[in-house]
C-alpha cells in the first residue's frame, strides 16, 4: 500500500504496476465504448475490403456477355458496403473519442490527487514547471495516444489482417507476397521504434526542463527585472528551446528513413506481376486479378499511417511514464487514517529529536537539528530565537508533521505525532509564515480557507481581530475583492493581516507564528499584538520572531544555535546565563547587562 498524506476512500483504483497495466485499467473503466470501437472498426474494414472483392466480381461480369441485372446488384452491393463502412467508422470514432476524453480527465484528476497526497519534502525536490508540463502536455499526449494513436494502430492491424484474409479466400496462391511484406514490415517497424523511442523520451524530459525554466523566470520576474538579467534569462530559454527543436529534427530524420513504404511499393509491384502471370497461364480470372490488386492497395493506407501512429503512440507512452513516475513516487509521510484522533490540549514535548534533510535525490542529508529536548505545557506562549539558519522553522515544521524527525520523538498531548491521524492533527494546528501565500480568490475565501463553512459575520470578526477589516472595507468590492496571484495586489502588511485572520478563524489549539509580523509597521503591530495576546488564551503559541516586544512576553524562550538547543528560560534569566541569547539580544538593544547582572531592560522594540 503506497503511503500518502491525502486520499479519497471512494476514488477509483487503477493498476499502477506498469505503464501498460495502468493505461489498460484506465481504458477498461470504459470497456463498452472500447469494445464498440473495435466491433465497429472490424465491421468497417470488412465492409471496405468486401467492396474490393465485389468490384473484382463486377470485372468478371463485364468481361462476359452484358448482364445489367447482375451489374446493378453488384453496384448496390458496393454502395451498401461503403455506407456500412462509413457508418461503422463514424460510430467507432465517436466511441473511442469518448474513451480518450474521459481517460484524459481521469488521469489529470489522479495526477492532481497524487500531488496533494505527496509530502512537503517530495515537493521540495520537484520543479513546479516540470510538474505543470506533466499535468497538461503529457496528459494531452496520453489522450492523443488513444485518439489518434491507438485508433490508427488498430486500423493498421485491421487494415492488414482483413485484406490479407480476403486475398487468401480469393486466391490462396496470391497470399505469399503479402505475407512476405508483412514479415518485412514487422521487422523494419520494430527497428524504427527502437530508434524512435529514446528520442521521444528525451523530448519529453527536455520539454519539462524548458517549462520549469519558464515557470521559474515568470515567478521570479521581479528579481530578473531588478537585476536587469533579461538577456541572460532569454539566452537560457533559447538554449532549452533549441535542444527541444533539435530532438524534433532528430525524430524527423528517423521518420524519413521509414522503410515499410518502400517495401509496400516493391510488394505491390511483385503482387501485380504474380497475379498477371497466373492470369496469363489461365490459373485465375480477370476478376480475381482486379480484386486482389484492389485488396493489395488497401494495405497502402495502414502502411503509410503507421508512420504517424507510431510517433504519436510513443509520445503518449513517454508522457504516461512521466506521469506514472510521479504518481508512484514514494512520499515521506502517511495520513495514518486509523491513527489517534482527539481534541488537542496543546502540550508539546521533544525527546532527543534530530532532523536531517536532503534537498535533492541522491544528495547526502544535511543535519538541521541535533538532539533537541524540551517540554511546553498546554496554553503557553514560547518564543524560538536564534541566528539565521539555526533551525527555528525546521523545529516548528516537525510539530505539524510537515516533516518527520529523523530520530527521537515529537509528542503532542503525550502522543507521538506519527501515531496521530494526520488530518486530525493538522486541522488543529495553525501556522502563519513570513512568506505569506494567498490564493487568487476573493479576500473572504482566503480568510475562510481553513474554515470553509464560516459565515460572513465570523469572517469579518476574524478580520477585525487581525486589524484587517478597515483596509478590506476600503477595497473596491470589500470582502469579495479578488486579489492577484499570491496576493501580489496587496502590501506585505496586508497579506500578513489576512493570514492572521485566516488563523484566527480556524481556532487552532496550537498556533505557530513564523516571523508573522515582519512586514507590519510599528503602529499596526501594536494593535495586532493585542489581538495575538487575546487569541493565545487557551492556546499553545510557538513564536519565531526577531521582535523584542514579542520575545519578552513569552512564557518561555528557546535559544537555538546551529541546530542545537543551547538555552531555555525567561528573558531576564537568559540575559544572565546565556551568551548566545545575549548576542541575539544585542542586535535589538544598544546596551545589555554583563553576564550575571540583572537590570531592567528599557524600550521594547
Amino acid at each position: 500500500m503506497q503511503r500518502s498524506e491525502f486520499s479519497i476512500t471512494s476514488a477509483y483504483t487503477y493498476d499502477r504496476r506498469s505503464v501498460a497495466r495502468w493505461l489498460l485499467s484506465h481504458v477498461g473503466r470504459y470497456w463498452p465504448f472500447a469494445l464498440g470501437f473495435y466491433l465497429c472498426f472490424i465491421t468497417a474494414w470488412a465492409a471496405y475490403s468486401g467492396a474490393q472483392a465485389v468490384i473484382g466480381r463486377a470485372a468478371d461480369v463485364l468481361s462476359g456477355p452484358p448482364d445489367y441485372a447482375a451489374l446493378t446488384a453488384l453496384t448496390l452491393g458496393v454502395l451498401a458496403l461503403m455506407v456500412t463502412d462509413s457508418f461503422s467508422a463514424l460510430i467507432g470514432s465517436l466511441s473511442v473519442e469518448t474513451v480518450a476524453a474521459r481517460v484524459e480527465a481521469d488521469i489529470r484528476q489522479e495526477f492532481y490527487e497524487s500531488l496533494l497526497a505527496k509530502s512537503k519534502a517530495f515537493h521540495d525536490r520537484q520543479r513546479a514547471g516540470d510538474l505543470m508540463a506533466r499535468a497538461t502536455d503529457d496528459t494531452n499526449l496520453v489522450a492523443n495516444m488513444i485518439v489518434p494513436g491507438t485508433t490508427l494502430i488498430s486500423e493498421t492491424v485491421l487494415g492488414i489482417v482483413v485484406p490479407l484474409t480476403f486475398i487468401f479466400f480469393t486466391e490462396p496462391r496470391l497470399i505469399v507476397i503479402p505475407l512476405l511484406f508483412v514479415i518485412g514490415y514487422i521487422i523494419t517497424a520494430h527497428q524504427y521504434l527502437r530508434r524512435l523511442m529514446p528520442v521521444i523520451q528525451r523530448q519529453r524530459e527536455q520539454y519539462g526542463l524548458m517549462n520549469a525554466g519558464l515557470e521559474e523566470t515568470i515567478s521570479g520576474i521581479e528579481v530578473v527585472k531588478a537585476s536587469a538579467r533579461e538577456a541572460l534569462e532569454r539566452s537560457k530559454y533559447l538554449r532549452n528551446a533549441q535542444r527541444f527543436r533539435d530532438l524534433f529534427i532528430e525524430q524527423g530524420r528517423i521518420e524519413a528513413r521509414y522503410l515499410p513504404l518502400l517495401l509496400f511499393g516493391i510488394a505491390l509491384g511483385a503482387q501485380f506481376f504474380h497475379a498477371l502471370w497466373l492470369y496469363s497461364i489461365g490459373e485465375i480470372g480477370l476478376g480475381q486479378v482486379v480484386a486482389v490488386i484492389g485488396l493489395m492497395n488497401v494495405l497502402r493506407f495502414p502502411t503509410f499511417i503507421s508512420l504517424f501512429a507510431f510517433s504519436v503512440f510513443q509520445a503518449g507512452l513517454a508522457g504516461a511514464r512521466r506521469i506514472l513516475s510521479i504518481i508512484n513516487a514514494e512520499t515521506d509521510l502517511d495520513e495514518n487514517p486509523n491513527g489517534y484522533s482527539a481534541p488537542l490540549r496543546g502540550e508539546i514535548t521533544f525527546e532527543h529529536v534530530s532532523f536531517s534533510f536532503a534537498a535533492h535525490p541522491g544528495e547526502s542529508p544535511h543535519q538541521v537539528l541535533h538532539d533537541i529536548s524540551f517540554h511546553i505545557p498546554a496554553g503557553q506562549t514560547v518564543a524560538i530565537v536564534g541566528q539565521t539558519g539555526s533551525g527555528k522553522s525546521a523545529l516548528t515544521q516537525l510539530v505539524n508533521r510537515t516533516y518527520d524527525a529523523t530520530s527521537g520523538r515529537v509528542l503532542i498531548d503525550g502522543v507521538d505525532v506519527r501515531d496521530w491521524n494526520l488530518d486530525a492533527l493538522r486541522s488543529q494546528i495553525g501556522k502563519i509564515e513570513q512568506d505569506i501565500f494567498l490564493f487568487s480568490r476573493t479576500i473572504a475565501e482566503n480568510i475562510a480557507f481553513g474554515a470553509p463553512g464560516a459565515t460572513q459575520v465570523e469572517i469579518e470578526a476574524a478580520a477585525r481581530a487581525a486589524q484587517a477589516h478597515e483596509f478590506i472595507s476600503r477595497m473596491p468590492d470589500g470582502y469579495q475583492t479578488v486579489i492577484g496571484e499570491r496576493g501580489v495586489t496587496l502590501s506585505g502588511g496586508q497579506r500578513q493581516r489576512i493570514a492572521l485572520a485566516r488563523a484566527f478563524l480556524a481556532h487552532p489549539r496550537i498556533l505557530i507564528l513564523d516571523d508573522s509580523t515582519s512586514a507590519i509597521d510599528s503602529a499596526t503591530e501594536d494593535e495586532i499584538q493585542r489581538a495575538i495576546r487575546q487569541a493565545q488564551q487557551g492556546r499553545t503559541v510557538l513564536l519565531i520572531t526577531h521582535r523584542l516586544a514579542q520575545i519578552r512576553w513569552a512564557d518561555q524562550i528557546l535559544v537555538l544555535d546551529r541546530g542545537r538547543l543551547v538555552a531555555s528560560g525567561k528573558h531576564e534569566e537568559l540575559l544572565r546565563t546565556s551568551p548566545h541569547y545575549r548576542r541575539i539580544f544585542a542586535r535589538y538593544e544598544h546596551a545589555v547587562p554583563e553576564t550575571g547582572v540583572v537590570r531592567a531592560t528599557e524600550g521594547a522594540a
